[in-house]
């Protein structure tokens, strides 16, 4: 490749060289050609601009002036609120913020619509199936249960005793009696 580059390679190559994801060779040759043409350094400068107010705006944090120390407060108490899991005292703090606060309010109005949307859809479910596998696992669970009691390794141990003992006072009497 000649060190002259063309306009339309510089204009294919400069985000390249913006990002400095070219050669070294080839990064040169586009500076060179930079330096020369003006049309080319200008759409080099706007690039370089608009890549740095991009990494500005990603780089900078929105200001709210609703996202504050309360806010964030409030937010880690939201789910144990929703659960009713807070004293009165908590209850009443999360009721003040959200009634003062725009975003703390729609945060609010957020979860209880997707809880209700949960709700909706496990009672659809549960519709569905038209069948309560929930008595039938407890009453599994019961059966298992008494199997186990009459399994039990004690009672095991008695009856073989006991059956043991039969069967020796039998062969006794056989063989006192016959």
């Amino acid at each position: 490749m000649h060190n002259q580059l063309t306009c339309e390679q510089v204009s294919a190559l400069l985000s390249f060289y913006v990002e400095d994801k070219l050669s070294k060779k080839l990064s040169e040759y586009v500076k060179q050609h930079l330096e020369c043409c003006p049309i080319c350094m200008e759409k080099y400068i706007k690039m370089q601009n608009m890549i740095n107010r991009f990494m500005d705006i990603q780089n900078q944090e929105i200001d709210n002036p609703y996202a504050t120390k309360q806010y964030e407060d409030f937010k880690s108490n939201l789910s144990a609120y929703v659960d009713n899991e807070l004293d009165d005292f908590e209850n009443i703090k999360i009721k003040k913020i959200a009634i003062s606060n725009p975003l703390a309010r729609q945060d609010l109005e957020n979860i209880y619509t997707f809880k209700k949307l949960l709700h909706s859809s496990f009672e659809k479910t549960k519709n569905d199936l038209k069948t309560d596998y929930s008595k039938n696992i407890i009453s599994q669970l019961q059966h298992e249960d008494s199997k186990e009691k009459i399994q039990d390794p004690f009672f095991k141990v008695v009856i073989t005793f006991f059956t043991m003992i039969t069967f020796i006072v039998a062969g006794v009497i056989y063989i006192l009696y016959f």
